[in-house]
């Protein structure tokens, strides 16, 4: 009697057990019809951006003014690394002149070594660059309290704008890791080249573009929270300019592919790897030269039962957030006019 009881404790125990299991897949997105995995994917998505959306990370990334100086940088021909300008620096304006034009003043103290770049700064020069850019003297007795930490930097440039450049920094304000960003990007004669650009965000989400460009162009942007990719955007094209058309255009949402490709017809979808032939796409708004969800492109989506979902509507809550992080990578404005317009003015104070 014992020994019957035993076992059915041990059955019991193993249902449980294989039921919880079966509630962790469903809930990572496994075992899901193809609407379900959108539905519930899309919903990390939303989560994910967001979360983004309110953090000191994305105010940073986002950061536009028109009023700065550095559209001056792109007429500068000398090439910078890391070891002309490490050491640890403090906003502390002088006074003291140099004699460079675009950079009269010496805003930056050296206080101490590193083989890093660390510049600490009031985050008021970092969130509104004008007042970086347009030196004030009431600036001055702010509290450094944003750092930029450069582990890695470097911009040189030769004959026929053939350019190569890297930064790998992370940041902190009051002391509290706000993100940390990766870029490189190298050209020739200014046209083709290639690019890959990033920002880590503390709560594990990150953000990436990448691709290149000549002949053929391909373009990808993608969100990850650790190593799980949430969405990731892929676009190839063949010819330049008014000439160029689109080859190849995927879009994944969780283990849901959306491929286009020239030489089929329809578009396809992917549900964990296997194609479903009764779902289908179509992409309902083509106006954008783009191409991308980044900025345009709209997709229907007809699910294996026939119903029928709108791409914009799944992501509606994040979509603002999407477009407006995919064009700060592009522009890369964080990294240009601050942590280059940094580099260069310690660069010419010091040589």
């Amino acid at each position: 009697m014992k020994d019957m009881k035993r076992n059915v404790f041990i059955i019991a125990g193993i249902i449980a057990l294989t039921a919880w299991q079966c509630s962790k897949s469903d809930r990572s997105g496994n075992n899901l019809s193809l609407k379900e995995s959108l539905v519930f994917s899309a919903e990390k998505i939303n989560t994910a951006f967001s979360k983004i959306a309110t953090s000191k990370g994305y105010q940073l990334l986002t950061v536009t003014e028109a009023d700065t100086k550095s559209d001056d940088l792109s007429s500068f021909r000398d090439s910078i690394n890391l070891p002309l300008i490490a050491g640890i620096y403090d906003f502390k304006p002088s006074g003291e002149t140099t004699r460079h034009l675009y950079f009269p003043l010496r805003l930056f103290q050296k206080t101490g070594t590193s083989d890093k770049l660390i510049v600490n700064l009031p985050e008021r020069l970092v969130f509104h660059p004008r007042y970086l850019h347009f030196y004030n003297l009431e600036d001055s007795i702010l509290k450094n309290n944003f750092t930029i930490t450069a582990s890695d930097y470097h911009f040189y440039y030769t004959w026929w704008e053939n350019t190569d450049y890297y930064l790998a920094s992370a940041f902190t304000l009051d002391s509290k890791d706000i993100g940390s960003m990766k870029i490189s990007s190298s050209w020739n004669s200014g046209v083709s080249g290639k690019y890959s650009r990033s920002f880590t965000f503390p709560e594990g989400y990150s953000i990436a573009q990448r691709g290149q460009t000549g002949d053929t162009t391909k373009m990808v942007f993608a969100l990850a929270q650790n190593t799980d990719t949430l969405l990731e955007e892929s676009l190839t094209f063949i010819g330049q300019e008014h000439m160029r058309k689109e080859k190849q255009y995927v879009l994944a949402i969780g283990n849901v592919d959306i491929k286009k490709t020239t030489g089929i017809d329809s578009i396809q979808v992917f549900l964990g790897g296997v194609l479903q032939k009764k779902a289908g796409a179509k992409i309902i708004d083509s106006t954008d030269v783009n191409s991308s969800i980044c900025h345009k492109r709209d997709i229907l989506l007809t699910y294996n039962d026939g119903t029928t979902a709108k791409l914009s509507d799944l992501l509606s809550p994040s979509l603002e957030t999407l477009r407006s992080l995919s064009q700060s990578l592009g522009d890369m404005y964080f990294s240009k006019r601050i942590i280059d317009f940094i580099a260069f003015s310690i660069y010419y104070s010091n040589h």
